[in-house]
């Protein structure tokens, strides 16, 4: 079957703007207006929180958040609280798992895999948890991955830290665990930098995936 799959680079985005591009797309998804998509952004900082997020988890207060100007979104994903900041790579993948013929756990392996194959093409080790969703380069994520499936189309999506500073982090407890860390791609290998991260995601996604061809799609 021939699957083709929409990518959509949005280079650097304010959430809101985002999140309402992503409503739009996963509801002409769900009408069958247009094909299945990748948009990939960088976030100005920003907490989210999802559906099962506990308010305790969020560190800082409202004046704190506003001096270091971190925004703060609740949303429909799941999991609990993560950060979005520059440097890192986001990825809100607008599918339908029907047509693909999976289901949310067999869709969220997926995407774990396609990041692994790609820190692996850097020379990065990971691995993944059963329990805490994402990707793990020893006891600190380096991924986060949280979804909706609505009428089975997916959206939100995965956060991989490609040279993100880590400080914000600080100021929440990462997706609610509290024994472990987080990082990112700079720090175990200085080399890398987000074109080429952002290549190789797309690459193993769409083997992953199984896509046959991807079209550039003009950005809204």
């Amino acid at each position: 079957m021939n699957r083709r799959l929409a990518i959509l680079d949005l280079g650097l985005r304010p959430y809101g703007p985002t999140l309402h591009l992503q409503e739009d797309r996963h509801a002409s998804r769900m009408r069958n207006e247009c094909p299945d998509a990748l948009i990939l952004v960088e976030h100005p900082s920003v907490y989210t929180l999802g559906r099962s997020a506990k308010p305790e988890n969020v560190l800082l207060d409202e004046e704190s958040r506003r001096q270091q100007g971190i925004d703060l979104f609740r949303i429909g994903r799941g999991g609990d609280v993560t950060y979005h900041g520059p440097g890192q790579l986001v990825g809100y993948p607008i599918l339908d798992l029907g047509t693909l013929g999976l289901g949310a756990a067999d869709y969220v392996a997926r995407i774990e895999a396609a990041i692994r194959t790609a820190l692996a093409d850097f020379g990065v080790a990971s691995s993944r948890d059963a329990k805490h969703r994402g990707v793990w380069v020893g006891n600190d994520k380096i991924a986060a991955i949280g979804v909706r499936i609505a009428r089975h189309v997916s959206m939100h999506g995965f956060a991989l830290n490609v040279r993100v500073d880590l400080a914000p982090y600080r100021g929440i407890v990462p997706c609610g665990i509290h024994d472990r860390g987080v990082t990112s791609l700079h720090l175990h290998v200085p080399s890398a930098e987000m074109p080429a991260v952002k290549e190789r995601v797309i690459a193993h996604f769409v083997r992953e995936l199984g896509y046959s061809e991807t079209v550039t799609e003009a950005v809204p």
